[in-house]
């Protein structure tokens, strides 16, 4: 119910409701139930209510601070002053009862809720906060702790207070629940336990724990099969599950032998999981550090282990290198073994000492002992016989080339690699052909790297000649194409470093090989006359190399040798070549010089004969280079000057020329044009002969022409103004009448849109006027079935209720005063009954206004 104000008088209070009324000459408050009228006395304040009174349903209960005393029959208990008494700072909890007032002082501290409900597997912890003797007769001591176990309904007290919830913990087939004490108490098998001790249950089915327990975990066993097992270790002392001590730190396995499911106690810790370890017929492992038949393990010893077997790794035990597949040998494998402690060979029935290395070869099985290390696997390398590789003895360090067939290095051998200039490197890795791949020198290095253990091969083609240079026999060998040329171990290239460009520049050109020819060059040189004129000539010389013995001879190798006795032939032969051109050149002047420049060079490098003739051939007997011949490709002078004065010979030579001819062809134009006047004019005398004629016929047919013309131009002219003074009055006339129908048609639109508006205007106020008359009858309508309907809401015994209602309680009032009152009027002034009985019925009745319309005038004429 909504609180009323204080200020009023009358409070009419309904059923199950109460107020608190302060007496303030005493300063007591007091508590008034309903059903009542109370009549609030001058010196009293209502301080609180209408308030609705708190009703306890079944299973509900709520908690009432500051409760009031009452006295053995259940009664209220007053002090002198008729205040109630109250136990401050305590509580009271109310279960289900008639609905009971909140007297002053008492506060709802926790609203109506309904009973907690334990349910089965379930329990509350509860906590004393009070001293206190509960139904059975026990004793409870402020901070005890207990369990309300379900199935039931749980009635509070004030000394207890609720914990927690606590639901049981359901254990399935193959699980435990692991428990810690949170202090020393005894658990639900009757066993002490301290606080912080843990310890397992395996009881299948619903555990519950204890006041002062708590679930920790709920482990799954683990299960065991044929390939898996435990690797278990002990964190304190303990007996196990199979009665056996272990001791702090010891570590052991369990197997499917020992137990399928296992769940590990409080007191040991599972590792990890181990799984079997399966050797086939074709496998093998070393164990390290293995484990005796009393499980005790053998540190820094080895165990061999062959298959077909199947076993589980002990605590502590590891595989050396893993499960290792046994050695299969064929024909053309081996195996390169060493000893690393003293033992008995069987197999060959000798002593083995540490360090020895020996070599077993296929076909066969081998499976090596613990005393044994594989140091590596040999397998036969074929080789054709244009390959080889390099062995050396490890023991001799010999090293030696094996070429032409099927090999396979011993315990004492081992492959060596050849290490070759870097120079060298680069020009077998590029793999072009000396001869074929000339104009490609230098482009797109292959990054074929080579096998450094493989024997060197070197292809000399035809007409070449390589030269190869053993360190060791401190002597060389020329090997001419087509050939493969093999190194041997001491054995390394020539390298040619040849000119090249133009001019010539020395080490541009890097060879192992060299052409034999024919072949030429081209060189660029400078050269000065004997009038001083420097001159660039631009020479080719065919080149070979010339060897006059046959090969078998005594002299060959000499005569072989000689061919690789110059390093830079091509720029010894071109520095040669432009000395001699030079000393010839100086001696003679430019203009013989520009004359006969291939004669004198020829000369100068072939030289002449006895009788006065060029010689064929130039030798240079060092190493047997021949030059054959000489182009003289061109010839410029290298002074600006000259070479301007040179140019402009040239060019005074050629206009001279040119000159002669433009002569001859326009003399020759000149005679052909005065035969062609000749002709044009003959021509032209008979046109105009032709002309004339044509004139006079022409003259004729204009004589005709205008008179025709002058006798059509008077009449057509006639006609024409006849024609167009009749077009342009009929036009006037049609204009006129467009004019006039036009203003017509405009005068008959503005009265028909005149006459549109006004009735428009008209009909527009006539709808206005309706609707405001029918909105006027329809307000009334409202008001009189409003005011109708007041009337009947309120009905006739309430109106004269409240007719009478203001003299009653003006009486009643002046006999609680103890006086009398008399109504004094003038008899002209009526008494507003309605007025009077608005505070009793609950408010005034405001009639509504009715709002004047305002009709709108505004007329919108367009």
């Amino acid at each position: 119910m909504a609180s009323r104000s204080k200020d009023e008088s009358l409070f009419r209070i309904p059923p199950y409701f109460y107020i608190h009324v302060l007496d303030q000459n005493t300063n007591v408050t007091r508590l008034e139930i309903g059903p009542n009228t109370y009549i609030r006395q001058d010196n009293e304040r209502v301080v609180l209510g209408p308030e609705k009174m708190v009703t306890v349903p079944p299973r509900h209960f709520c908690v009432i601070e500051n409760p009031i005393l009452k006295d053995k029959d259940g009664k209220c208990v007053f002090d002198k002053s008729g205040q109630p008494k109250l136990l401050h700072a305590d509580q009271e909890i109310r279960l289900a009862q008639d609905p009971f007032p909140l007297y002053p002082g008492e506060v709802l501290k926790q609203p109506v809720v309904p009973l907690k409900i334990v349910a089965a597997n379930a329990a509350i912890r509860l906590r004393a906060v009070l001293d206190f003797e509960d139904e059975t007769g026990e004793k409870r001591t402020a901070g005890d702790e207990w369990l309300f176990e379900g199935p039931g309904t749980y009635i509070p007290r004030k000394e207890v207070a609720v914990e927690e919830t606590i639901r049981a913990t359901v254990i399935k087939p193959n699980q435990a629940c692991k428990l810690r004490a949170r202090k020393e108490c005894i658990d639900r098998d009757g066993v002490p336990r301290v606080t912080g001790e843990e310890w397992i249950v395996k009881k299948t089915g619903a555990y519950l724990p204890g006041a002062y327990e708590e679930v920790v975990d709920v482990e799954d066993a683990f299960v065991l099969t044929e390939k898996k097992a435990l690797h278990m270790r002990a964190i304190r002392t303990f007996k196990d599950d199979f009665g056996n001590v272990r001791k702090n730190g010891e570590e052991w396995l369990i197997k499917m032998s020992d137990t399928e499911t296992h769940i590990p106690q409080v007191y040991e810790e599972v590792v990890g999981v181990v799984d079997i370890t399966t050797l086939s017929s074709r496998q093998y492992c070393v164990i390290l550090d293995p484990v005796d038949d009393d499980g005790k393990p053998q540190l820094g010893k080895k165990k061999l282990v062959k298959g077909e077997k199947s076993f589980f790794l002990m605590p502590g035990e590891s595989l050396e290198e893993g499960i290792q597949d046994v050695y299969i040998l064929g024909e053309d494998e081996g195996l390169i073994l060493r000893s690393t402690e003293l033992f008995k060979d069987a197999g060959a029935g000798i002593e083995r000492h540490p360090g020895d290395r020996w070599m077993i070869r296929g076909p066969k099985e081998y499976v090596p002992p613990v005393e044994v290390e594989v140091v590596c696997k040999r397998q036969a390398i074929p080789l054709d016989e244009n390959e080889g590789i390099y062995v050396r003895n490890v023991k001799t360090g010999k090293v030696r080339a094996i070429t032409g067939e099927t090999y396979m290095l011993n315990q004492d051998e081992e492959l060596w690699c050849k290490e070759l200039p870097p120079a060298v490197e680069a020009l077998l890795a590029q793999g072009k052909d000396p001869l074929a791949d000339r104009g490609e020198r230098g482009r797109g290095a292959s990054t074929q790297t080579r096998d450094k253990t493989r024997v060197v091969t070197f292809r000399v083609p035809h007409n070449a000649a390589v030269q190869i240079y053993d360190y060791k026999e401190k002597k060389a060998r020329v090997v001419f194409g087509p050939d493969l040329v093999m190194l041997g171990p001491d054995e390394q290239f020539t390298q040619l470093s040849l000119s090249g460009g133009k001019p010539k520049k020395p080490n541009l050109i890097k060879s192992l090989c060299l052409l034999m020819g024919p072949d030429f060059c081209t060189d660029i040189i400078v050269v000065e006359t004997a009038d001083h004129a420097r001159l660039s000539l631009q020479l080719s010389y065919n080149w070979h190399f010339e060897i006059s013995t046959k090969a078998g001879d005594k002299d060959f190798e000499t005569e072989a040798a000689k061919l690789f006795s110059v390093p830079d032939f091509v720029g010894d032969a071109c520095k040669a070549i432009a000395s001699r051109v030079r000393g010839a050149v100086a001696q003679v002047q430019f203009d013989d010089f520009h004359k006969n420049s291939a004669k004198i060079i020829r000369a100068s490098v072939f030289g002449i004969d006895d009788s006065k003739k060029v010689r064929d051939r130039f030798v240079f007997k060092q190493n047997n280079l021949i030059i054959t011949s000489i182009d003289i490709q061109s010839v410029e002078p290298v002074d600006q000057r000259t070479r301007d004065a040179l140019q402009k010979s040239v060019q005074l030579a050629i206009e001279i020329t040119t000159n002669s001819q433009e002569a001859a062809a326009r003399h020759e134009a000149e005679r052909l044009e005065q035969e062609a006047k000749g002709r044009l004019e003959r021509q032209k005398i008979s046109d105009e002969a032709e002309a004339e004629k044509s004139r006079r016929a022409l003259l004729e047919l204009q004589a005709q022409s205008a008179a025709v013309e002058s006798t059509g131009q008077a009449k057509a002219e006639a006609q024409s103004r006849a024609e167009s003074a009749r077009i342009e009055g009929e036009a006037n006339v049609e204009q006129a009448k467009l004019k006039a129908q036009a203003m017509k048609i405009e005068a008959e639109g503005e009265l028909e849109r005149l006459t549109s508006a006004r009735e428009a205007e008209i009909r527009f106020l006539r709808e206005q006027n309706e609707l405001e008359l029918s909105k006027s009858k329809e307000m009334t309508a409202i008001e009189t079935g409003k005011f109708k309907d007041m009337v009947n809401s309120i009905g006739a015994d309430t109106i004269r209720a409240i007719a009478t209602s203001g003299p009653e309680m003006q009486v009643k009032l002046l006999k609680a005063l103890g006086l009398k009152s008399t109504l004094i009027t003038d008899g002209s002034s009526p008494i507003n009954l309605f007025n009077t009985a608005n505070g009793l019925v609950g408010g005034s009745m405001v009639p509504m206004k009715r709002v004047p319309q305002v009709a709108s005038d505004d007329d919108d004429e367009d």
